[in-house]
């Protein structure tokens, strides 16, 4: 498994979760790890990014404030810390690894753009 997340669940309005995003060897700290998450009607919407070496961050403007990316080398983890969270919220929640030149490639949405994307993890924010 290239990349796997988890750490979703049921929470209530206001309430936080943190999702985690385990890369292998061969992919963290070589690729940008962009977050999506995808609606029950099924748009899918960028939520976010690190970049390759974990110096930069990118968020969708929507959710800046409210969502935090970080990561963790040891682990070779991404996590994706999010705070306040809204019944519109409610979505699967993935991972997708792109090469380092993509960066200001966050208009991409479908997972034959990345070279490796994860199974997603359900969040639900129940009001």
């Amino acid at each position: 498994v290239h990349l796997e997340e988890s750490g979703g669940g049921l929470v209530q309005d206001g309430g936080s979760l943190r999702l985690s995003c385990a890369a292998s060897g061969r992919i963290f700290g070589n690729y940008v790890i962009r977050w999506f998450r995808q609606f029950p009607g099924g748009r899918r919407d960028f939520v976010g990014a690190i970049s390759d070496r974990g110096t930069s961050t990118d968020y969708a403007d929507s959710l800046k404030g409210r969502f935090t990316i970080s990561s963790d080398n040891a682990k070779r983890t991404v996590y994706l810390q999010m705070n306040n969270l809204e019944p519109g919220d409610t979505a699967v929640y993935s991972c997708g690894a792109i090469n380092p030149g993509a960066w200001d490639s966050s208009h991409l949405l479908t997972v034959a753009d990345y070279e490796f994307w994860g199974q997603g993890t359900q969040v639900t924010v129940s009001s």
